[in-house]
């Protein structure tokens, strides 16, 4: 059985369905592409979390499919900021708590605003990181977006 994160636990305390599921890391390539393949989901399925900072509002989480870049304007103009940028690999741990590959939109050390991509609704499920590598939750896209209180828009290309 896949190990219970922080993350999960958090869905548990809210009453949220989801399933974990495991699988091998491959530290050269930890892209949200190749962890679709290997939990066997579509690109358009599968999140990953970027960790972002407005000029206006702070820190910031965008959650957009695998295959999908951020586009910072568009998250500046959805979030009412002027300027977004990426945070620094750097920063992300102590900020998140979480390392790279395993950023999930549930669980931070503080609760982040959380933005994602407006497509998430048109599927069945999706996947995000459970907060660490090698695990992801599957979620209905509606109790994600309830529990990280999302606020969508277009914000990838």
């Amino acid at each position: 059985m896949a190990q219970k994160t922080n993350a999960a636990r958090l869905l548990d305390q809210a009453g949220v369905a989801y399933d974990l599921k495991e699988y091998p890391v491959d530290e050269s390539d930890l892209s949200a592409t190749t962890v679709a393949g290997k939990v066997g989901l579509n690109f358009n399925q599968v999140y990953k979390t970027l960790v972002t900072r407005g000029d206006k509002t702070g820190v910031m989480l965008a959650c957009i499919p695998a295959d999908k870049e951020l586009n910072l304007k568009a998250l500046a103009q959805l979030s009412g900021n002027k300027k977004v940028e990426v945070v620094p690999l750097k920063e992300v741990q102590p900020l998140t708590g979480y390392i790279r590959g395993g950023v999930s939109p549930v669980g931070c050390k503080k609760k982040y605003p959380v933005f994602i991509e407006a497509e998430y609704s048109s599927q069945e499920k999706l996947s995000i990181s459970a907060g660490i590598r090698g695990c992801q939750i599957i979620i209905d896209p509606v109790d994600l977006q309830k529990a990280t209180q999302a606020q969508a828009g277009a914000i990838s290309v």
